[in-house]
């Protein structure tokens, strides 16, 4: 394993924690909030209070620790009221300092920023001259020269600096620590939004894009179609979408929100296609380094979410190809795995790299279903585990926690899965839309605590319980995915050929520009039940892009959408306290996880009698065979190719020669090659091969057959660009 020393050094960062809105709901008690001065330092919690986010902290902060009330008694009340005295002059004092340094210094270094590109090619990336700052209402300048002004009134700040391009200072907001300084699990909490339908095509995120072209139901059918239409670009058409679906404005609004992480989806085709795919292979890489450089900026930390894999790993539309599950399922399931394992490990190389570890903490493998049979899942899972970790190491601060998807089991199954293992995450997507339900009951009944109907209890109750005692039982749980989707309205939310999701019954739901202030409070009612239920969450998703009639068709998905007219929280902390409102008592976590769960003391000591429980990769029982199959004649690939290697980023200008950019491969011992095809053997169709003629024979033949090729060479490499 590689020893690469970071390419950056630390720099410790604060600014005063923000208190919520003044306008708080009722259940947060006064002792909660703060009351609102002109001082920019009102506090939640007593930090030090800096003019500058670059000034180093002499004060360390507890994010996230618990508000309480001040315990001084009258006893020492002779002794804190000096004290008291000099730090209210301090503040004073800051409270100018502040707004001086933000409106003259900060302004001073905006006159020559020239920012990383938001609507433009993608690389180079910044082409700035000199480092860049800026707090709520600062000026960003964009690479194209436009502008717009940084809103963030909860403490967060950009960072964008041209001699350290890997700066890891910003912070999105008071109470969530700043890239550089660690992400304490349990305490501090995920509030965040994916950024779904950039880089992996949903026919609902993307409408108009379907609707050009009848007949295009998933990514796979609209490129063949795009492809052919070179009249109005073919499938370039997919890139100018790449570069203007999501732009650095989005980025900062959702660190302006109030929000810490985004989960960004990307597909395999990232890292390359095999010729028989239609996808436009590599071009999204770059974009997909432009967000993470955004999110850089920002100080909002990123779950990369690998959300295809070849043959698909659950047949849904947003898989590549909408139809067959080839993973691990049919006569070519192993074959399919083989190439996923590849893609898993060239994406787990890059973001190990000291360059991203920061802003990519965690790794979500694909999203498997229970086709793919339980055993073979929770082998294939330890499988991709025990690759990643031999190329991270073990333990704290050795690459990123590897999160699994729960297959829509539900929680409890998932109750001391691997136990030892090292940093893995329990992602599980809570829906009602899809639950099969009529979901006819109304949600637009009232305001404050009677707003929303049955759903906001009904999301408390079903949701809250599970997810505190999965923390225990499992160790992290995350909710990966939710929304405010309580039915399954939305145009192509259930696909481009169902048209139930459009039904006359949907039709309120499809136009927000009907909705009135009973329904906007419904919806936000059960927003807030959501997020306190879920406690660490990723809503899906921050944005829907127009149908061709220039309506967002499916607004109850958006969160972009709900921010703007009024029925998303503009401030997420006021979940806080909904389900007991509500008067629903949910199990409780205690906010403590076994050392082995975050890295600590037994990370990576799984027990082999668990292991052997989990049966044998390669698993020896695929489903998806003809009767009577011989499951040793499954095709497989052979490992003689050169690895395609994600590249770094280029900067324009170049940073110094002493900035380390990576070369995309963090552990220089991983030396084995990648898969292919074996020359002279014939392959059934890779995402079509459910049932199909198994072969009679190996081929090649086993004397000859090779599984690995391992080189004590660094490995050949092809460079995606």
């Amino acid at each position: 394993m590689s020893s690469r020393p970071d390419s950056f050094a630390e720099v410790s960062l604060t600014t005063p924690d923000t208190p919520l809105n003044s306008n708080h709901p009722l259940w947060i008690s006064p002792s909660e909030t703060a009351t609102t001065t002109s001082t920019p330092c009102d506090s939640l919690i007593h930090t030090s209070c800096n003019s500058s986010p670059l000034l180093p902290s002499q004060h360390p902060v507890s994010y996230g620790e618990e508000i309480k009330p001040s315990p001084h008694s009258k006893k020492g009340a002779a002794y804190v009221r000096p004290v008291l005295v000099f730090f209210s002059a301090l503040l004073v004092a800051v409270a100018v300092v502040v707004p001086v340094y933000f409106v003259v210094v900060k302004h001073q270094h905006h006159k020559s920023e020239s920012d990383i590109s938001s609507s433009s090619d993608p690389l180079p990336i910044g082409s700035h001259a000199s480092p860049t700052y800026g707090a709520d209402g600062s000026t960003v300048t964009t690479s194209d020269g436009s502008t717009f002004t940084y809103n963030n009134p909860f403490g967060g700040y950009w960072i964008d600096d041209h001699d350290d391009p890997f700066n890891d200072g910003a912070r999105p907001n008071s109470w969530t620590p700043p890239l550089n300084q660690s992400w304490v699990w349990g305490t501090n909490k995920i509030n965040g939004v994916n950024i779904g339908g950039l880089f992996v095509l949903e026919p609902f995120i993307s409408p108009a894009l379907f609707e050009r072209y009848p007949g295009a139901i998933d990514e796979w059918s609209l490129s063949t179609l795009m492809a052919a239409d070179t009249a109005n670009g073919g499938l370039n058409q997919i890139e100018e979408h790449y570069k203007t679906f999501i732009t650095e404005q989005d980025i900062a609004e959702i660190a302006g929100a109030g929000l810490n992480w985004i989960r960004l989806p990307i597909p395999f085709w990232a890292i390359e296609k095999w010729d028989f795919e239609p996808f436009l292979d590599q071009v999204c890489w770059p974009y997909i380094l432009r967000v993470l450089q955004w999110a850089r900026k920002y100080g909002l930390r990123v779950n990369l979410d690998l959300h295809t894999i070849p043959g698909s790993q659950n047949g849904f539309n947003h898989s590549g190809k909408y139809g067959q599950i080839n993973f691990l399922n049919g006569v070519m399931g192993l074959a399919n795995a083989q190439r996923a394992l590849g893609y898993i490990r060239i994406i787990a190389e890059f973001i190990s790299q000291p360059e991203w570890r920061n802003v990519v903490p965690v790794f979500l493998l694909p999203c498997l279903l229970s086709v793919v049979l339980t055993n073979d899942m929770s082998i294939s899972y330890l499988q991709a585990h025990d690759m990643i970790r031999n190329i991270t190491g073990y333990g704290e601060g050795n690459g990123p926690y590897i999160a699994i998807h729960d297959g829509f089991q539900g929680l409890s199954s998932w109750a001391g899965f691997l136990e030892g293992s090292d940093r893995i995450v329990l992602d599980s997507h809570p829906y009602f839309a899809f639950s099969g339900g009529s979901n006819s009951a109304p949600i637009a009944t009232g305001t404050g605590l009677d707003a929303g109907g049955i759903w906001p209890a009904l999301a408390c109750s079903r949701w809250a319980t599970a997810m505190n005692v999965s923390q225990t039982a499992f160790g992290v749980t995350i909710a990966g995915e939710f929304s405010n989707g309580f039915n399954d309205c939305g145009l192509y939310l259930n696909g481009v050929e169902n048209a139930q999701d459009v039904a006359p019954s949907c039709s309120l739901f499809l136009d927000s520009s009907q909705w009135n202030d009973t329904m906007k409070a419904g919806l936000q009612q059960f927003a807030l039940a959501s997020m306190d239920a879920l406690q660490d969450w990723f809503f899906w998703t921050w944005k829907i892009g127009p149908s061709s009639n220039n309506t967002i068709a499916s607004p109850l998905w958006s969160y972009q959408l709900g921010l703007q007219q009024g029925w998303m929280p503009t401030d997420p902390r006021v979940a806080t306290g909904t389900c007991a409102a509500l008067g629903v008592v949910a199990q409780q976590f205690d906010g403590v996880y076994q050392p082995y769960q975050t890295g600590g003391p037994g990370a990576g000591t799984i027990n082999p009698v668990s292991m052997s429980s989990y049966g044998q990769y390669p698993p020896t029982s695929i489903g998806g065979l003809a009767a009577g199959a011989t499951q040793s004649f499954l095709p497989t690939y052979t490992s003689t190719s050169a690895i395609p290697t994600l590249p770094p980023p280029a900067f324009t200008p170049s940073s110094p020669s002493s900035v380390v950019i990576g070369n995309g491969w963090f552990d220089s011992s991983d030396t084995s090659l990648a898969v292919t095809e074996v020359a002279g053997c014939t392959y059934p169709d890779a995402w079509n091969a459910i049932s199909v003629p198994m072969p009679t024979a190996l081929c090649p033949p086993a004397a000859t057959a090779s599984a690995s090729v391992v080189v004590t060479s660094s490995p050949a490499v092809t460079t995606s660009s």
